[in-house]
């Protein structure tokens, strides 16, 4: 047994969330009444104490590697806000992204920006499923089930995926202070993005920084779109959103922009949920 089995081994003689350990999501205003359903992918940077930090040092699980940060921020603001359910992961990307099909090799990077994740290196397929049982099945069929309650009750919700991305990548510095991502179904995306460009100070990205048709869009995709349900997901740009009163400012900008768009476009599904119902 080489060194990266006997680690899985060891890891797997255990629990992946012991007791104590917050959940594998966190379900906020699970009750609330709002046509509007918001989800956030990458809402933590918490590793289990199983997992040591996965090798990393606190300072390079901070940075946006680790988590999109100030996202949570801005949808439990977005949630509180509107009266409307959010559901948000309690552990970090690293472990497994949640945002990603669970065959895509990006789902446990062994290498993120650049950084060398140890812990994720040569995993096991035991240890590998253990994280998509122990925390990506939970956190997609808590979407599901909220999803679910909404048509129990007949509505039909806007579907809000809520993301945050770093002002440089790769050297390509980023101006956009909110990007609005799409892909063929443009009820949310389109008005939301004239709204939001009403104001001429802002910068609004149609599918920038990332498009909204590439595989990393995997929640809307498995939930909103093969569904019907009007959706969009947002990238808002870190530096903004980095301590709470910058969050509370861009939810409010966020916000306003929303109310008018959910006024005037109506909440249903564009064709048959692709399953044939909502699980």
């Amino acid at each position: 047994m080489n060194s990266s089995d006997h680690s899985s081994a060891k890891t797997l003689s255990k629990p992946l969330i012991a007791a104590g350990e917050p959940p594998a999501f966190a379900w906020l205003n699970t009750n609330g009444r709002a046509p509007l359903l918001l989800v956030c992918d990458h809402a933590s940077r918490r590793i289990p104490q199983v997992l040591d930090n996965l090798g990393l040092s606190d300072m390079e699980l901070s940075r946006h590697i680790g988590w999109d940060i100030g996202a949570a921020d801005v949808t439990a603001c977005l949630a509180n806000a509107f009266d409307a359910p959010a559901v948000l992961t309690g552990y970090s990307r690293l472990v497994i992204d949640c945002n990603r099909r669970i065959e895509d090799a990006s789902s446990i990077p062994e290498i993120s920006d650049g950084t060398k994740v140890p812990g994720n290196g040569a995993l096991s397929s035991s240890a590998r499923q253990q994280r998509i049982d122990t925390l990506y099945y939970p956190y997609h069929a808590a979407i599901d089930q909220s999803l679910k309650n909404f048509i129990d009750r007949g509505q039909v919700p806007a579907f809000i995926s809520v993301h945050s991305c770093t002002p440089v990548m790769s050297g390509r510095h980023r101006p956009w202070h909110i990007g609005v991502l799409s892909n063929r179904d443009l009820r949310l995306a389109a008005p939301l993005i004239e709204s939001l460009a009403a104001d001429t100070e802002l910068v609004i990205g149609d599918n920038e920084p990332y498009s909204g048709k590439s595989e990393a869009g995997y929640t809307i995709q498995a939930h909103a779109e093969k569904r019907g349900i009007p959706h969009v997901m947002l990238e808002i740009r870190q530096d903004l959103i980095g301590d709470s009163a910058g969050a509370q400012h861009w939810a409010y900008v966020i916000e306003k922009a929303l109310r008018q768009v959910l006024a005037c476009c109506p909440m249903r599904m564009a064709h048959p949920p692709e399953d044939g119902l909502l699980r």
